[in-house]
Order: structure tokens, then sequence, then C-alpha cells
């Protein structure tokens, strides 16, 4: 029988950080154009967590399916949890924690209906197609990447600020394109790691329709968009000049970047992989921050 550490493994519980950071960063530019509620941001945050859980549980199920689980080579950032091919749960389990779980994200959607609008609609289609189809057709179509920048990036930025009263954001939409950028990223990056299995498994991902090089270049660009878009929408007015915060830490890209500059035919090193899952985090987190400090300082 599975234990509660096969749920969490399949969950991916030390990745359910982002959800926090994507949803502080929308209700915080919801707050800076007048609109904030405590308790439509903790159900937005609840929804977003339960769908990244699906996401990855979802996942799990599929490439245990495909047979990419039993080939990948794991890492601390990618790979898998190893939970399935271990046998700590079966995969039957597996999808009916991953479909508990987007219902769950469902129901909370659909409270927030009557309440606020349909604005929030568009958005609500786009992330359960993200979250449903990602591994089994996204992925096999060369959008993964971007389906996760909107489905755990620019949606839930968007939608946070949304569900404060049912008005649309421009300091959300300015947040929602880094937050977008570097889940693009976050997922690109880690695909490297996966490209012999993907690739046996079926997917078509950036790493494996481009190539290494090119891919990687595709990686840096975006890496490189992030602050710079931080820097436009805070020059157009969009966001306010504490949210520059949110530029500080694309200093952290260094071992990314001198790797995508170097032989990228090696492996990604493990502390690159690291300092970008840290690089998504602290932007949307120093984001929120700079948004908190500019609404303190009116």
């Amino acid at each position: 029988m599975a234990q509660i550490k096969d749920f969490a493994g399949v969950a991916r519980a030390p990745f359910l950080l982002l959800p926090p950071t994507l949803v502080a960063s929308g209700a915080a530019a919801g707050a800076w154009d007048g609109h904030f509620s405590w308790l439509h941001t903790i159900l937005a945050l609840v929804g977003l967590v339960v769908l990244h859980m699906a996401v990855n549980i979802l996942n799990e199920w599929s490439d245990m399916r495909t047979g990419i689980d039993l080939e990948t080579e794991r890492t601390p950032f990618s790979g898998g949890s190893g939970t399935l091919p271990a046998g700590g749960m079966s995969s039957r389990t597996a999808l009916g924690f991953g479909l508990v779980c987007s219902a769950i994200g469902l129901g909370i959607g659909l409270w927030f209906i009557p309440r606020i609008g349909t604005a929030l609609v568009p958005v609500m289609v786009l992330g359960a197609v993200c979250v449903l189809a990602y591994t089994d057709l996204l992925a096999r179509l060369g959008i993964g990447e971007a389906a996760a920048g909107f489905g755990l990036g620019a949606g839930p930025v968007i939608g946070t600020a949304l569900v404060q009263d049912g008005s649309w954001s421009r300091a959300a939409i300015a947040a929602s394109i880094p937050a977008f950028f570097m889940t693009f990223n976050l997922l690109l990056l880690n695909e490297f790691p996966d490209e012999k299995a993907d690739r046996r498994g079926g997917r078509k991902n950036l790493v494996i329709l481009l190539g290494r090089r090119p891919a990687a270049l595709v990686y840096a660009t975006a890496a490189i968009a992030t602050p710079i878009s931080i820097a436009v929408f805070v020059a157009i007015g969009w966001l306010p000049a504490f949210a520059l915060l949110g530029a500080l830490p694309s200093l952290l890209l260094h071992k990314p970047l001198q790797w995508t500059a170097g032989d990228t035919e090696q492996p990604v090193p493990i502390p690159a992989l690291g300092a970008n899952v840290a690089w998504n985090l602290a932007t949307n987190t120093m984001i929120a921050v700079g948004l908190i400090a500019a609404i303190l300082m009116r």
C-alpha cells in the first residue's frame, strides 16, 4: 500500500514552492491596482498547488506507462521521482490521485466564477488544457515549454489578480511576462538531462526538435529577456520602480548561462539546474516584495 512519502513523491513535493511565489506576485499586483482579498488569495493558492500536483502526478503516470521513467537518468531537479518504477505506488493509484487533484482545482475555479464573473473562464480553460493535456499531447507537439510557461507561470499570476475582484490588472499582466519566461526556462533546462529517454518515449520538446545548441540559445534568450521585461514595464508605468527588485535574482543565472555559452553536448551541471530553480522562486518573490513595498510607500 502506498504511503504518505509515495504520494509526496509522485506529487514532487519539493517543487511545490513555485505556486506560492506565483500567487504572491499575482496578489501583490492586484493589490497595487487596488484590489485584494485574503480569502480569494488563499483559495487561489490551494487551487494552484493541487493543480501543480496534478501536472506532476499525471506526468509521472504517463512516463511510467510510456517507459520514459524506466530509462531516464535522474538528477535532483529532473527525471521524475522514481516512485512508480520503485513500486512505491501503482500506476492506477497515481492516475486516480492526479485526477482527484485536478477535480479539486477545477472545483475551486468554479467556485470563483459566480463571485467574480466570467473574466476568469479563459484563464481556467487554458489552465485545464495545460494540466490535462501537457504530458500526452502538448509535450509531443513541441509546445510543452510554452504550455508550462502559461500554466505554471503567466496564467497563475494573471488569474490570482483576477480573482481578487474580477478586474484585469496591468501590473499582473506585466508580472506575468517574466513568470512565463522563467517557467518556460525551468522546464527547458530540465529537459537536457532527459533528452535520450524523452526521445525514445516519443516526446518532441525543444531540445529534441532544435538540437542542444539551438535549444540552449533559446534558454539564454528567455533568461536575458526576463529582467529586461521587468525594466520595460517599469519604464512604461505598468510596474512601480520597486519591482526592479525582481531583476536582482538574475545574478543567479551565471552558472546556467555559463553552460549555454560552452559545450552544450556536456551534461548540464547540477549547480546550474539548482540555480535555475532558485532564480524562478526568487524573481517571483522579489517582484511581489517590490509591489508590496510600493504599496506601503504610497
